[in-house]
């Protein structure tokens, strides 16, 4: 006699289905679990037996074999213990073999039987809806669950508890989808004083999901303005909400036990390895540019991380995936990020300050800055420049602007980009200015005449790529959306042309031309 109950293995998004079979045979007694099972699942076999012995089971003198098939997939990770003790139970006649076939089932054991968080349970629930199954999990994560609709989900405290509802001596309420939002509110820009254009930036950034770069001296306030920007970004909708825990579900960092709506705030340490900022490692992991999937990935002091590091993110960036490629794995994620990066115009950050430079200003300034790449540097679509705030700018009351005000403008952009682009349906292509293509710019960005002998001037002098032509477009196409203008001029294009530099170190606009507040460069 076989008894099943389905569960999962993982990899990377991708949410394969595994069958857990186990049989009672006469033999020596051997408790054996095959089908290409890493340490963590070989190792449930010990925590089964003392879950099973903590509730006064135990084991028959027999052969059990547990089988996790396809044979040929590897299993990992401790959530096949909770399916391995339940169809070890249905054999075993205490629970029906028949009804437990029909769930799906996911959780660490402790030795005592309760039931532990283990990663990936939004995304195997959802996996257990698409096949009509029901679902078992850890109490603590029945909110997280319960997202998945249209299906029974359980959530025991422990197996005992759970042995109990089948045979109906304890009825299981069933968990409700729970929603957990951080109780800190977001930093307000209200305390940033001075550094209007890099304000100005932010904003711009926020409104079209743009990435930007900030260079200036220590102490000018970049990091403090990369803190504010996710305050400034409007709420997950429902759909990104579940996209985006779905990532954080399976790097196991679902906290709270529910969905989050949220953007995702990531800042590695420039020390950061190559996996685990795009993603790998022994289990191919999302790294920090798939953890901040629809949110914003903020890389402070960007020279000092490692050049292949770095240069790793150009894919990604640019087609909104990482591709972990291993001898044997093949795994991709979701990293529709936006980039905001921070820098010192040298290593020792006193460029413009001819006292406080070093002695190989300016030299050093090209020497520190061409650590990033053109590639690289092409992908940014904001240059702004974040010089020292005076002491008269500190003294200065706080702003009245805030946040809110800022985010309210924000939003009414970004709900103009939603209706442009159809973005009603879920995992919409195109959810902002930034995502938009070439074929799409050219039907919603296409400048009028004096901006379009603007851009072919720029273009020539500045020496642009097609990719670097394409994002001042998408930049000019949020600036009309923030002044609710339904086509692009040639002052919008003058704006955009601002904030873009050739390569690091170089300038920006050609000289003369004026851009949005009557200022020349």
């Amino acid at each position: 006699m076989v008894a099943r109950v389905h569960t999962f293995a993982f990899q990377g998004f991708d949410v394969l289905d595994v069958d857990v079979q186990v049989q009672i045979t006469g033999g020596m007694p051997v408790f054996s679990v095959v089908g290409l099972p890493d340490k963590a699942v070989a190792e449930s076999r010990e925590r089964v037996r003392s879950a099973l012995a903590a509730m006064g089971l135990a084991l028959p003198p027999k052969r059990v074999i547990v089988n996790l098939a396809p044979a040929d997939v590897l299993k990992e990770g401790s959530h096949f213990d909770l399916p391995i003790a339940l169809a070890l139970l249905a054999v075993m006649g205490v629970l029906p073999r028949e009804e437990i076939a029909g769930y799906a089932a996911v959780g660490e054991l402790a030795l005592d039987g309760a039931l532990s968080p283990v990663a990936g349970v939004l995304p195997a629930a959802v996996q257990a809806s698409a096949r009509s199954l029901g679902f078992i999990c850890a109490a603590a994560q029945g909110g997280e669950a319960a997202w998945a609709a249209g299906i029974e989900i359980l959530a025991p405290a422990g197996l005992l508890s759970l042995v109990n509802h089948f045979k109906g001596t304890q009825i299981l309420s069933p968990p409700q989808p729970k929603i957990v939002d951080a109780a800190e509110p977001y930093p307000d820009m209200a305390d940033i004083k001075g550094q209007e254009t890099a304000k100005r930036a932010l904003e711009i950034a926020a409104a079209g999901g743009h990435n930007l770069l900030m260079v200036g001296p220590p102490g000018a306030g970049k990091s403090m303005l990369a803190q504010r920007l996710p305050g400034l970004l409007p709420p997950l909708d429902p759909a990104e909400a579940l996209e985006v825990s779905m990532v954080h579900s399976l790097a196991g960092q679902l906290t709270g036990g529910g969905l989050t709506r949220r953007r995702p705030f990531r800042d590695p340490h420039h020390s950061a390895s190559m996996p685990a900022l795009v993603g790998g490692g022994h289990r191919a992991r999302p790294g920090e540019v798939s953890l901040a999937h629809l949110g914003v990935l903020f890389l402070d002091e960007l020279p000092e991380f490692q050049r292949g590091t770095l240069e790793a993110l150009r894919q990604p960036l640019e087609t909104g995936r990482a591709v972990v490629a291993r001898a044997n794995s093949h795994v991709v994620y979701p990293a529709r990020t936006q980039l905001v990066a921070a820098m010192n115009p040298c290593r020792c950050g006193f460029l413009d300050d001819a006292e406080r430079a070093c002695s190989r200003a300016p030299r050093c300034a090209a020497d520190y800055q061409s650590r990033i790449s053109g590639p690289l540097f092409d992908r940014i679509d904001l240059h702004v420049e974040v010089p020292a705030v005076s002491a008269a700018d500190l003294s200065l009351p706080s702003p009245a602007e805030r946040s809110v005000d800022i985010a309210r403008r924000v939003a009414a952009a970004r709900e103009v980009q939603r209706r442009r682009y159809g973005a009603d349906g879920a995992a919409p292509a195109i959810r902002t200015n930034a995502e938009a293509d070439g074929g799409v710019l050219d039907a919603v960005a296409t400048p009028d005449e004096p901006g379009q002998a603007l851009l072919a001037q720029a273009v020539d002098r500045m020496r642009l790529t097609a990719r670097g032509y394409h994002r001042v477009l998408r930049v000019a196409r949020t600036l009309a959306d923030l002044d609710g203008h339904g086509g692009v001029r040639r002052t919008h294009i003058a704006e955009a042309l601002s904030y873009r530099r050739v390569a690091p170190g170089r300038g920006t606009l050609p000289a003369g031309t004026r851009v949005k507040n009557g200022s020349s460069v």
